[in-house]
């Protein structure tokens, strides 16, 4: 009996020892496959798992290099800067085994991610949709949405010789290949009505005492965590319900749908959220059984948490040049939680003219851009299908501030107000041919004097400016223009680009 039982413990001793064997052959993360798009003009991180110890080299484009794999298992190499090539070449990546990667070629890659306005298909989008079959040297990396509860050394998907889902990832590709005329590669990472949260590491709640809140109640929270370990471990997969429920928790999103791409070389990041931020102008709500979704920051907050957010991701990455184009929300008609019954077309309702004015402190930090989305939207539908602007304007940001091309890439932008008699008189950055789209009087100017009761203004373009007044307001001394939910709008430039929304009093908005 003795003897049986010692071959058996012999057996599983060797069948163990063949699977650990077996778990570290020679084996390169996943964004490491056929059909990728390396970065150009910076170092190219390839990185792996593979026995402890094992010799490790990487042959791509002329280039050898090679490493040892540590006690772990884990390897990595970085390839010297390449030069963008439309030519498919083999990567051949080599230790006990070999592994030959094929049809691989370089240009220019970005990750994006975001909520459901990202997760949007170009499908469903008319003018998109007819530019796919035309579409040529673009390639996508569709992250599968999932979840985990630590951070992952590893991503599910794989590159495709196609175009992202995404209508907006695809705009920006579509209009930036046709720019540049080189390989254009989107790791496209985005869920429906994700938070901020939803995207940020745990280690955030250092910085932020309303973070480390959620991530502690989060913790203590085992029945989410046995409902979301049930959900990924059905071989029925989950249910919308059980889809929608993931999706809102906070870190968990991050962990396993951003964490495994660091530090795959890219240029930046193009980043569509906010919508599920906007349910609070300030703090985060109590959670009851009704609203246990909504414990994310408010609007006001957003910016700084974002800005944060963004240096967070540039540390991970190893590169404070990464660049981060961040899509203002559009129109839309309703307002917070407490009141979403407004007037789209107020200066003063409380409406996502708050958010935007907060996404756009992310221009605080260097290498960072705002698409300017004031003029699109739908007042009554949180999902409007105008995104091929949105896809040309990220397209003509990255082309000037990460390309560094001598292009007018936004509208005008406020520079200063000055006050001349009874009226104001408005400087534009981005200036050069300013007019109206539709050839009548600027549209969306407010003004007001220190009572704060603000009156339409009476606009009129000279050179480069705009001259408002009111006969309502003897002596106007503040500005809100395009402030508001759903704004009429038609000032531009002269390559038609929007004027970018603004306010020049301090108000503090309150619920």
């Amino acid at each position: 009996m003795m003897k049986n039982t010692s071959i058996i413990v012999v057996f599983i001793s060797l069948l163990f020892n063949i699977t650990i064997a077996f778990s570290q052959e020679l084996k390169p993360s996943n964004l490491f496959c056929d059909n990728m798009v390396l970065q150009r003009g910076m170092p190219v991180p390839v990185w792996g798992k593979a026995k402890p110890n094992e010799k490790i080299t990487v042959k791509f484009a002329d280039q050898s290099t090679t490493t040892k794999s540590g006690k772990d298992g884990k390897w990595m190499v970085k390839l010297a800067p390449l030069q963008a090539s439309k030519t498919p070449r083999e990567m051949i990546i080599s230790g006990n085994t070999e592994i030959v990667l094929s049809n691989v070629v370089v240009g220019e890659v970005w990750i994006c991610s975001g909520q459901s306005n990202m997760q949007f298909s170009a499908a469903n989008v008319p003018e998109l949709e007819a530019l796919l079959p035309i579409a040529k040297n673009i390639r996508s990396f569709e992250v599968k949405r999932t979840v985990s509860f630590k951070e992952e050394d590893n991503v599910i998907g794989k590159w495709a010789a196609i175009p992202p889902s995404s209508a907006v990832a695809f705009g920006f590709a579509y209009f930036l290949e046709k720019a540049e005329e080189i390989p254009v590669g989107i790791i496209h990472a985005s869920w429906g009505s994700s938070s901020l949260e939803a995207w940020m590491p745990r280690d955030m709640a250092e910085e932020f005492p309303y973070f480390k809140d959620i991530m502690d109640a989060f913790d203590a929270d085992t029945s989410t965590h046995d409902s979301i370990n049930a959900s990924l471990t059905s071989p029925e997969g989950w249910t919308n319900k059980e889809d929608i429920f993931m999706r809102r928790q906070p870190n968990i999103l991050y962990n396993a749908m951003i964490k495994p791409l660091v530090p795959y070389a890219c240029s930046g990041l193009v980043w569509y959220q906010g919508e599920r931020n906007t349910r609070y102008i300030s703090g985060v709500p109590e959670v009851t059984e009704a609203n246990w979704y909504h414990r994310v920051i408010g609007i006001t907050e957003y910016g700084d948490v974002l800005k944060s957010w963004v240096r967070r991701y540039r540390k991970e990455w190893n590169n404070d040049k990464m660049h981060f184009a961040v899509v203002m929300l559009p129109g839309y008609g309703k307002g917070t939680e407490n009141s979403p019954d407004i007037d789209p077309k107020s200066p003063t309702a409380l409406s996502w003219s708050w958010m935007r004015e907060s996404q756009l402190k992310v221009l605080d930090l260097p290498h960072t851009s705002v698409a300017n989305t004031i003029d699109l939207g739908d007042e009554t539908n949180i999902h409007p299908k105008d995104k091929l602007p949105i896809g040309e304007r990220l397209a003509l940001l990255a082309q000037k501030y990460v390309l560094k091309k001598d292009i007018v890439a936004e509208g005008p932008v406020l520079d200063e107000v000055k006050t001349h008699k009874n009226t104001l008189v408005v400087h534009f950055k981005n200036a050069k041919g300013l007019k109206t789209l539709d050839g009548n009087a600027p549209s969306g100017f407010w003004v007001s004097d220190e009572s704060l009761q603000w009156k339409v203004a009476i606009a009129n373009i000279e050179g480069e400016t705009v001259i408002l007044s009111s006969n309502e307001i003897k002596q106007p001394r503040y500005v809100r223009y395009a402030f508001a939910g759903k704004p009429d709008v038609n000032l531009v430039n002269g390559v038609n680009l929007p004027a970018y929304p603004f306010r020049t009093d301090g108000e503090i908005p309150t619920e």
